[in-house]
């Protein structure tokens, strides 16, 4: 009662000023508002933006913590002070080791994230005089799960700062942004320091002394190997499990369909657009290899080691499942109909693999993907929308003929 009453307090004192959505975001953040309204009819619910948000980081927090772990495990592998895990529950990869390695560099992104998203948030609201919004609670711990390990800290920083005032601030905040923001962050790492978000390399920390860094890079990850032409070296059961090199939160597909599962049974996920990408995927992956099976691509061709992959596999490896789970289904640059979210998921699976498959610069295209089809959404939903209108013009006047 002491907090909550000197909380109310305060936001009575400065109410009027500037400062006073500061105030009023820290007390909706840890009660419930107490505004009530008045007159009309209104839909009751027990729901609002920050408990749904709250119940996206919850999907979330396990592909971070496994995420950690993994951090360390890749890095144990590489200076072969671990064998490889022989399943899930191996004390191999369950190790605090492994734990305490992807703490401190995983960690301290999580933080980052957090404090200049937010921060530029505080200043908005204060600057706008609207009250504080809440989108950034899921951009912000999607932003670490989605970069790789060893990203400079101040590199993070200005990724954030310009996704969230280019990619949502500039277009009125959140529920107005085109483009989703975490995904805005990534692509402008992607194109200002392309050598750090190549994602064809495996963070190892203290691997080789000799260099005289505390940060050395040891080993490719499965798309880079594939970009390569290099054969696949992981079973499928640690591609569906996680025991893969990757960024952070992408690599366990096991995790990441739970996660899947849990926003569908909340309804906060739409599980139109996560199946209509996966099917989008399997499509351009079947493509694919029907076009190696007819020795239209040889083994000398570039394209050759990710057009060969089994079509299904493309959902195991990089971060297709991530994004299609996670980011795709944001529901406010994603479509909004019921047909359009099905044509737009779909796109998003079929470029996902064209771009991984033809750009071996980048084998990773569903950021690209999803980043392009945001733009289109609003197109999709219009034409479905007249698409509509039409058939029931046409069926009005087929009544009154």
């Amino acid at each position: 009662m002491g907090l909550k009453q000197n909380l109310h307090n305060l936001k009575k004192k400065y109410e009027g000023t500037k400062i006073a959505p500061l105030f009023n975001g820290f007390h909706t953040f840890l009660y419930m508002p107490n505004e009530t309204t008045h007159g009309g009819t209104h839909i009751k619910s027990a729901d609002d933006l920050k408990r749904t948000m709250n119940t996206v980081i919850m999907a979330l927090i396990p592909c971070l913590i496994f995420g950690m772990f993994n951090a360390g495990y890749q890095h144990n592998l590489q200076i072969e002070a671990v064998s490889n895990a022989t399943g899930f529950f191996s004390g191999e990869f369950w190790n605090m080791d492994n734990l305490l390695i992807g703490l401190v560099k995983i960690l301290p992104l999580v933080i980052v994230s957090y404090v200049v998203g937010l921060a530029i948030e505080f200043i908005f609201c204060i600057i706008k005089g609207h009250e504080i919004e809440e989108g950034y609670l899921v951009t912000g711990m999607l932003v670490p799960l989605i970069v790789p390990v060893d990203l400079p800290l101040w590199m993070l920083a200005v990724a954030v700062a310009f996704g969230v005032v280019i990619g949502k601030e500039v277009f009125g905040g959140t529920g107005m942004n085109i483009l989703n923001p975490a995904l805005t962050i990534r692509a402008f790492l992607f194109f200002a320091y392309p050598t750090w978000m190549s994602g064809d390399k495996v963070w190892v920390e203290g691997a080789v002394e000799a260099a005289g860094t505390a940060d050395a890079i040891s080993g490719e990850t499965i798309l880079g190997s594939l970009a390569q032409s290099q054969p696949l070296n992981y079973s499928v059961s640690d591609m569906f499990f996680g025991f893969i090199p990757g960024s952070v939160g992408e690599t366990s597909t096991l995790l990441i369909l739970l996660g899947a599962l849990f926003l569908i049974f909340t309804k906060i996920g739409s599980w139109r657009i996560m199946l209509s990408a996966v099917i989008g995927a399997l499509v351009m992956g079947f493509i694919f290899n029907q076009v190696v099976d007819m020795g239209w691509i040889g083994e000398t061709s570039k394209f050759y080691g990710l057009m060969s992959l089994d079509f299904w596999k493309h959902l195991l490896i990089g971060g297709f499942a991530f994004g299609a789970v996670y980011m795709a289904t944001d529901p406010v640059t994603a479509s909004q109909t019921n047909k359009g979210k099905w044509i737009y998921g779909f796109l998003i699976g079929f470029v996902s693999i064209m771009i991984r498959v033809f750009n071996p610069a980048y084998p990773e295209g569903v950021m690209l993907a999803i980043l392009l089809m945001n733009v289109f959404a609003p197109t999709i939903d219009h034409y479905v929308v007249q698409g509509n209108v039409k058939r029931r013009l046409k069926r009005l006047k087929a009544k009154t003929a």
